[in-house]
């Protein structure tokens, strides 16, 4: 299985694609290390909540990293970001103090949510161009 793949995809956003990004190509280790780099990119959290499917097993790696402090923000997590409205539609519905860390985005992310990898599609287009 491959992290990267081309072809014709129609992503969770709805958008096509023709590449993607395959979160389940990683490896158990590869999530516990990606908690590791979200903690110390975050800090304390008091939860991880992840998007279904592909935030869950990052949230599962994260519950070691976990303070029951309630002044903590909970963290919302993804895999990729497309357009970022499951993780603004979950935000919404916890209705709380919330941060959001997604592995991949593919697109803008509001400033509540940090990416740890980007692709930087204007400075591509601009390359181009």
């Amino acid at each position: 299985m491959n992290l990267f793949k081309l072809g014709d995809f129609i992503l969770h956003s709805g958008q096509k694609s023709y590449w993607k990004i395959d979160c389940d190509a990683l490896t158990t280790e590869d999530w516990v290390t990606l908690a590791r780099i979200v903690y110390e990119s975050v800090g304390k959290f008091r939860k991880a909540i992840g998007i279904p499917i592909g935030g869950l097993k990052l949230a599962k790696a994260l519950k070691s990293y976990q303070f029951s402090n309630p002044e903590y923000p909970i963290l919302i997590v993804d895999d990729v970001l497309t357009t970022g409205k499951s993780m603004e539609r979950l935000r919404q519905e916890i209705n709380d103090k919330c941060i959001g860390v997604v592995v991949f985005a593919r697109g803008e992310c509001p400033d509540w949510i940090t990416p740890l990898f980007k692709v930087n599609f204007e400075e591509l287009n601009d390359r181009i161009n």
